[in-house]
């Protein structure tokens, strides 16, 4: 039988766990806000709460609006996705796998008891407390790591270095208002170009480079919101529509863990059969 997921969240992150579940046989069920605030959107499939379907390089996913009707989604769309942040469908079908890839940075909600396999992305969840294991997310040598007691490591705040750049490639919103594009996802802008508005205060780009991300025209930025991701290497032009080797290997990561736990307790529930079999037959 097919094995069904549970992945929270659907931005750039998760969508390339998703693709790898997809890809792999796994059926998918996604759950999002009703208002995701992505800013990789052409790389994240939060985009079908806006748009009722999006396709992320192979993977084509469709919203459902109607809980009772995922079992005709699943056969139409893998994944499906649902505006279900509270995980209420949980009460209402059993999953083989749930992943927490929201990335908050905090545990919102997940626990081991809610699925056989159970996996948290990034820092704010213990693996052997509240899940079964914790995948890292900080880029470096450790990035994608299995961990299978313990934490994640901690969120800096600070993203991570490319070309040089490491603050500078993150834009964060000084001001409450609605967002207005100037400039869009895969165009090439130079340092202090405006390149898009919150309400009426103009947002400069930080560097030189192609915007990477950029969340979506008109959406209601709060203060203190990530609103623009560019990237210095213009070469990336083209990778601004495929799934970013972070999300890649992360993906892979969540593969390989379930993988290990079912091989591993295959393992243990064969030898405990022999086990009792060896048992049995010495005391008749």
């Amino acid at each position: 039988m097919q094995k069904i997921c549970l992945v929270r969240g659907a931005g750039d992150i998760a969508t390339g766990t998703i693709q790898k579940l997809v890809r792999a046989g796994f059926k998918c069920v996604v759950t999002e806000v009703s208002n995701p605030s992505s800013i990789r959107r052409k790389v994240s499939l939060s985009e079908a709460i806006y748009e009722k379907k999006t396709v992320v390089e192979d993977i084509e996913a469709g919203l459902c609006e109607n809980l009772d009707e995922i079992g005709q989604y699943l056969e139409r769309y893998n994944p499906v996705i649902i505006v279900d942040p509270k995980l209420t469908i949980l009460n209402k079908m059993k999953f083989d796998v749930v992943v927490d890839a929201i990335l908050a940075k905090k545990n919102t909600g997940l626990k081991k008891e809610m699925a056989d396999i159970t996996i948290g992305l990034g820092p704010g969840f213990e693996a052997g407390v509240d899940c079964d294991i914790v995948i890292e997310t900080m880029r470096g040598h450790d990035l994608a790591r299995i961990i299978e007691q313990g934490f994640a490591k901690k969120n800096t705040g600070i993203p991570g270095i490319i070309d040089g750049f490491s603050n500078e490639r993150v834009i964060y919103s000084d001001f409450d208002g609605q967002f207005t594009h100037i400039k869009s996802i895969s165009d090439i802008v130079n340092k202090e170009e405006i390149i898009a508005k919150v309400g009426d205060n103009y947002i400069r780009a930080t560097l030189d480079g192609v915007i990477r991300g950029m969340i979506r025209d008109n959406f209601e930025v709060k203060k203190g919101l990530k609103i623009i991701d560019i990237d210095p290497r213009y070469e990336e032009v083209e990778n601004c529509f495929t799934i970013s080797d972070k999300a890649r290997a992360i993906g892979g990561a969540v593969l390989e863990a379930i993988m290990m736990l079912e091989n591993r307790r295959e393992k243990d529930a064969k030898w405990c059969f022999v086990r009792n079999v060896q048992v049995f037959r010495r005391w008749i």
